[in-house]
C-alpha cells in the first residue's frame, strides 16, 4: 500500500521524508507554498539530492506537489488569473527537480461567468505552461461542487482534459470527501461510481487518492474533511475503497484534520486492514 499525509515544507524536502518514513509512511504531499497565496521558496539543490535519494532507497511512492488554494485561473479578476499563471509557471519549473512528481490543484471556480467559460480559461493555463519536456504529471482534483467550483462533476473534468494539448501530462485526482459530498455514492455503489468515471474520464487518468473521511451527509456540497471513519463516509467504506482492486495500487494521501501522531495512527490502522496484494 502506497500511503502518506500532507506535510509542512518549512523545513525542508528531506526533512519531509524523514518525516513520512518516521510514522510510518512512504510518500507525503506538500503545498509548494503557502496555501493562501504568496512567494515560493527556491529549492535547496543539496536538499532536493538529499531527498531523491532517499525515495530512492527506501522506494518511496510518487510525491504529490499541491498549489495553493488561492489558484484561480476562471476568476473574474484579472489580477487573480495572473497570479495563477505565475505559480503554475514558478511550480512547474520547480518541481522537475524531483523526477515524476504529482502536482494537484483545485480546477477554480467561475464566480458566476458559467462553466463553460471556467473550463475554457482553465485549458488556456494548462496550454500556456504545460510543455511536453515536463516529467511532472499535472492532476485535476474532484471537487464537492461548493459555490461555483469546477470539477464536481466528471463530465467538467473530461472537458478539461479534452482541450488539454499535452494530454500524457494530465490525471486526476479523486477526493473521496469531495466525491462523496459532491454526489458520488462511493459508501453504497463503489463500483458503479468507478465505472461512471471509466466511462466519462476513463481510469487510465486517475492517478491519486485524496483519503477523507467527510463532515457532512452524501451530496451536501460542503467540503470539511473528516478523520478515517468518524464521519459519513465511515470505517467500512474506507476499507473498501483502499482495497478495491481499481483503486489499490494508487497512492492514497491523507488530509484528514490531524496532527502528525494523528496521521501514523491512522497510516498503521489502514495499512491493517489492507489487503496484501
Amino acid at each position: 500500500m502506497i500511503i502518506g499525509c500532507h506535510l509542512s515544507v518549512a523545513k525542508g524536502y528531506h526533512h519531509m521524508g524523514k518525516e513520512a518514513l518516521s510514522i510510518g509512511a512512504n510518500t507525503f504531499q506538500f503545498f509548494t507554498r503557502n496555501p493562501r497565496g504568496g512567494s515560493s521558496k527556491a529549492v535547496d539543490p543539496s536538499d532536493a539530492t538529499s531527498l531523491n535519494h532517499l525515495m530512492i532507497t527506501h522506494n518511496l511512492g510518487p510525491i504529490l506537489a499541491h498549489a495553493p488554494y488561492t489558484l484561480n485561473p476562471c476568476s473574474i479578476d484579472e489580477r487573480v488569473r495572473r497570479f495563477a499563471y505565475q505559480v503554475f509557471e514558478e511550480d512547474l519549473k520547480k518541481l522537475e527537480i524531483f523526477p515524476g512528481t504529482y502536482y494537484n490543484f483545485h480546477p477554480g471556480s467561475h464566480v458566476g461567468n458559467g462553466v463553460e467559460k471556467g473550463i475554457a480559461q482553465i485549458v488556456e493555463l494548462l496550454n500556456h505552461t504545460m510543455t511536453s519536456e515536463q516529467s511532472t504529471v499535472v492532476l485535476l482534483e474532484t471537487m464537492a461542487g461548493k459555490g461555483t467550483e469546477v470539477g464536481s462533476k466528471f463530465e467538467e473534468l473530461r472537458a478539461i482534459i479534452e482541450g488539454v494539448e499535452h494530454k500524457d501530462k494530465i490525471g486526476v485526482c479523486l477526493d473521496t470527501c469531495h466525491v462523496y459530498d459532491a454526489g458520488y455514492d462511493i459508501v453504497n455503489n463503489l463500483d458503479n461510481v468507478l465505472a461512471e468515471f471509466d466511462r466519462i474520464i476513463g481510469l487510465d487518468r486517475l492517478k491519486a487518492i485524496h483519503l477523507n473521511d467527510s463532515k457532512n451527509p452524501f451530496e451536501s456540497h460542503k467540503d470539511r474533511h473528516e478523520k478515517i471513519g468518524q464521519g459519513y463516509i465511515g470505517d467500512e467504506a474506507i476499507k473498501r475503497i483502499i482495497n478495491h482492486p481499481l483503486l489499490r495500487s494508487l497512492p492514497f494521501y491523507l488530509e484528514t484534520p490531524n496532527e502528525l501522531s494523528g496521521y501514523a495512527e491512522e497510516i498503521k490502522y489502514l495499512k491493517e486492514n489492507s489487503i496484501p496484494f
